[in-house]
């Protein structure tokens, strides 16, 4: 017998984003159209992009994705957080496939392979895919924008700066000489009142502007600003430098208060583009 073709489910179909393919095309469309997005001089090596509900953060995705529509990649990376299950280390799905209610997006196993070697801290494990939303939301929006395409899915289980430095290191091994995007999957502050989050939020904001990853890392460490996917921002901000991206473009912010007009708790959501 052949070894089992094994495919990730969707577990936030539904929840996150239309189960319907039709409906969910749909949305994204929409969300597309009402995107605008600067023309930029340079090649975009990485995005950062919420994970929320599309009804709160498929704009904000929008204006990421809308960036590279149309493009082609050797690979695409998607780094998120682990929201449900804490594990030491970093960790790449082990199986064949993503699925969402657009079709089966191929883990590309050659980097997959490359990005394991040489590195203790990133295993391959299905901890922290078995039910995690943050790099699922992301994919069919990628499916819209790029059609087909392999990826390789990264869960980051503690965002400390050795595990974000030495995910860096692996992705700009295997990145150096391919035609990779990466995306980094996070949100901003959680559940503030709306005036005290947009100040929380400017922070983080701020920080990406000055594109310095080593200050960044540090922010995070130190407890200075809330992005529950800061290790991966982190990670992904350093590898791009690494690989000749100068400037961070901030796209679009907003949180969920502008969505639903209840301000009295609020989570953020942020766009922005490492060219």
């Amino acid at each position: 017998m052949g070894k089992k073709f094994t495919v990730r489910p969707p577990t936030a179909a539904g929840l996150f984003y239309e189960i319907s393919p039709d409906i969910l095309r749909e949305n994204i469309d929409q969300y597309l159209k009402i995107a605008r997005v600067p023309k930029l001089k340079g090649t975009v090596r990485a995005l950062v992009s919420p994970h929320a509900g599309y009804v709160y953060s498929g704009l904000a995705a929008a204006h990421a994705y809308k960036m590279i529509q149309g493009s082609n990649y050797d690979c695409v990376i998607v780094v998120g957080p682990s929201h449900r299950e804490y594990f030491d280390g970093v960790s790449i799905y082990p199986g064949d496939a993503y699925e969402t209610p657009l079709g089966e997006i191929p883990i590309n196993k050659e980097i997959r392979e490359e990005l394991l070697k040489e590195q203790t801290a990133i295993i391959l494990s299905d901890r922290g895919h078995r039910s995690e939303h943050s790099i699922e939301v992301q994919l069919p929006f990628l499916q819209t924008v790029l059609g087909d395409f392999s990826f390789v899915p990264i869960i980051i289980g503690d965002q400390r700066r050795q595990l974000c430095n030495e995910l860096a290191e692996a992705i700009v091994r295997v990145a150096a000489n391919r035609n990779i995007l990466l995306v980094a999957s996070s949100d901003l502050s959680h559940y503030h009142p709306y005036d005290e989050a947009v100040i929380l939020d400017n922070q983080v904001i701020s920080e990406l502007e000055k594109f310095n990853s080593e200050t960044f890392t540090n922010k995070i460490e130190e407890r200075s600003f809330e992005a529950c996917g800061g290790g991966p921002i982190a990670a992904v901000m350093n590898a791009a430098r690494q690989l000749g991206a100068n400037k961070a473009e901030i796209l679009y912010y907003c949180n969920s208060g502008d969505i639903t007009g209840d301000k009295s708790g609020v989570v953020g959501y942020l766009a922005a583009a490492f060219v």
